[in-house]
């Protein structure tokens, strides 16, 4: 039997909602059910505005307009990352600044950013490794003291929380993923959470090909013009139909990934305790939506042998980010703020397990698996 790392699925009523996007005639963005996942981000974050778009790389391009990044700015972020975190900005013109990561949740060490500040600093781009948040309280002061905004890449963090607040709602903005391999999911898709309400016009005009067209729509203007900067943003409206059965079961759907990872974290804790490997670290004042379940294992080479047999025994396990600061384009576009010691050393070390809706019934043949490569590897 074969057990893929990612398996999409769905709830119940995406198909039904699909036809019935079909038969409204309305295929385009902002419809029906874009208003329905929007009203439901907002409700569930606590946010000022939501708008969905196409992807999460698009709401951190959209970021990076709404907070002027103009060339030689610079932006503060992890580099173990994906792509678009930098990408977003280096488009506009920044150069990323690179800041190492915690070891135990892998999320930028806020005790590092200070240090990363210049002149030139316009933003800092927390990223929420696996959904649990960043040192918010921290990073928010050393933002407010400096002047600079923070932008949450919180793209693997819906239904996660900070101290009781929704990732993605502490910072100015905040980026959300709904690709076919999160939490929530429509294929591709994703939103932005405007927390300043200084910027909910001009974000609806970014996102809106840079036209006031969202007012003429409300009836505020009795014709819509170029108004800014701007480019398509918007998701269909089958995206959003499919995306609108996925939030109806959100909480469903993170009580039963949570079953999973928690079946992991058991599972492992013998093998911790025999020093072959190192769980997840969940802080108090964060609470996860299990995103994903990882180990670091102790090596490279070890990592890359459990790779092996697991693919031999039908397990797909995958490692994560190769560090944007020691890529091609990090080089290129890219600088490093102190060293980058956690970020290199976890890269090396991290795999990550199956986890998705259904993985359940495969849990006692998938930890048979595990098993067997472990006790390979310490033989």
């Amino acid at each position: 039997m074969q057990i893929p790392f990612n398996k999409p699925f769905m709830v119940g009523n995406e198909l039904e909602y699909i036809k019935e996007a079909h038969q409204n005639r309305h295929l385009a963005g902002d419809g029906k059910f874009t208003s329905l996942c929007s009203n439901w981000l907002a409700e569930q974050t606590g946010t000022k505005k939501a708008l969905l778009t196409h992807s999460c790389t698009a709401a951190l391009e959209l970021s990076a307009i709404l907070a002027n990044i103009e060339p030689g700015d610079e932006v503060i972020l992890p580099s173990f990352t994906f792509v678009s975190t930098a990408n977003a900005f280096v488009l506009r013109g920044a150069v990323p600044v690179f800041v190492d990561i915690r070891f135990d949740t892998k999320n930028i060490a806020e005790t590092k950013i200070e240090e990363a500040i210049t002149a030139r600093t316009k933003a800092i781009v927390p990223v929420h490794y696996a959904g649990v948040a960043c040192e918010m309280d921290t990073i928010l002061e050393i933002a407010q003291r400096y002047g600079l905004l923070v932008i949450e890449d919180a793209a693997q963090a819906i239904m996660s929380t900070y101290k009781g607040r929704a990732l993605g709602s502490i910072g100015s903005l905040g980026c959300l993923s709904f690709h076919e391999t999160k939490n929530i999911i429509s294929g591709e898709g994703g939103a932005l959470l405007v927390n300043d309400t200084n910027l909910i016009e001009r974000a609806e005009i970014v996102r809106e090909k840079g036209t006031n067209r969202t007012q003429f729509f409300r009836g505020q203007v009795d014709k819509y013009t170029w108004c800014d900067l701007g480019s398509s943003y918007l998701p269909g409206e089958l995206i959003a139909a499919f995306l609108w059965a996925q939030m109806e079961e959100a909480r469903e759907i993170t009580r039963r990934r949570l079953g999973i990872w928690q079946q992991y974290q058991a599972f492992f804790e013998k093998f911790e305790r025999s020093d072959l490997l190192s769980r997840p670290i969940i802080p108090k004042d964060c609470v996860h939506n299990a995103h994903m379940y990882y180990l670091l294992l102790p090596s490279l080479e070890v990592r890359t042998a459990f790779m092996a047999i697991m693919r031999k025994r039908g397990v797909s396990s995958v490692f994560h980010y190769v560090p944007l600061h020691s890529s091609p384009a990090g080089r290129k576009y890219g600088r490093i703020s102190g060293d980058m010691a956690v970020t290199d050393e976890v890269s090396d070390r991290l795999i990550r397990l199956p986890l998705w809706i259904g993985l359940d019934k495969n849990m006692d043949l998938l930890f048979e698996q595990i098993e067997y490569v472990l006790a390979e590897l310490s033989s």
